[in-house]
């Protein structure tokens, strides 16, 4: 795993990364929802026309280029920060890119390591979107452990509604969503309309293995969260996420004891 070098500080004294961009938690904020931004008609037709292009089986880089001809403004990386495959992948052709990282209040001390290695080591811009709540504020509205009783209500209230009022102001969005990850996933299109945000969705690393993340993550020195070498094939808020058993589902470890199987961000 690639970890962070000790980053340096802006004139205004505020931490920046390598490449110069404030790396400190909370220090971007998401494009502006006012931004002028192309309608909808137009946006469902660049996502026909990128899906028609690419097929189904395109590489990533092709994918990553077409979505930087596309988008070279207007466009968001959503990234978990189990790994950095997908940033390191488009900042190749869009430096500076805007990477939305879901910050729930809940996430491993890991993750929250590997997020600060992305802001302060590669060439990117990383957003924490926040709840409307502090982690507190909801106990105190919902009760206690609100995951442990309705995770499907935590992460709509965590995940879900801030990722719909970041992603509000682009035209497009980039996830790192792989066909094998699970049943519910095997069909994920190179690029096509999200309806639930109203953009293009965009997720080049659809056709990659799990074998072929990790093989680009050490070929080009990606920084990589080290609870996936511990028994977490998938990442997501500590109290919902458990190790899995060799062999298993590797999403069996998310919300154990539930039905559920997706926070709600893909549906």
């Amino acid at each position: 795993m690639t970890t962070a070098t000790t980053g340096t500080t802006s004139a205004a004294g505020a931490p920046v990364g390598r490449f110069g961009h404030l790396s400190a938690r909370g220090a971007n904020a998401p494009r502006s929802p006012r931004r002028p931004r192309r309608g909808e008609d137009e946006l469902r037709a660049l996502a026909a026309a990128g899906a028609a292009e690419l097929g189904d089986d395109a590489p990533a880089e092709e994918v990553v280029a077409w979505a930087a001809r596309a988008f070279p403004d207007s466009l968001a990386v959503a990234c978990s920060m189990a790994d950095a495959v997908l940033p390191h992948v488009i900042a190749a052709r869009i430096p500076s890119v805007d990477v939305l990282f879901l910050e729930t209040g809940y996430h491993f001390a890991e993750t929250e390591g590997t997020r600060d290695a992305v802001a302060e080591t590669m060439d990117v811009t990383v957003i924490d979107v926040l709840p409307e709540l502090t982690v507190a504020e909801q106990d105190e509205r919902y009760g206690q452990a609100l995951h442990s009783r309705d995770p499907s209500r935590c992460c709509a209230l965590r995940k879900v509604a801030p990722l719909a009022r970041a992603l509000s102001g682009y035209e497009a969005w980039a996830t790192g969503l792989r066909r094998e990850d699970a049943v519910t996933r095997t069909s994920t299109p190179l690029v096509g309309f999200d309806e639930a945000h109203r953009i293009v969705k965009i997720n080049p690393l659809a056709a990659w293995s799990f074998d072929e993340l990790l093989a680009y993550a050490s070929e080009h020195g990606v920084v990589v969260n080290p609870l996936l070498a511990d028994g977490y094939p998938s990442i997501g808020c500590e109290p919902c996420t458990a190790r899995v058993a060799p062999g298993e589902d590797p999403r069996s470890g998310r919300w154990a004891g539930f039905t559920k199987t997706e926070c709600g961000i893909h549906l």
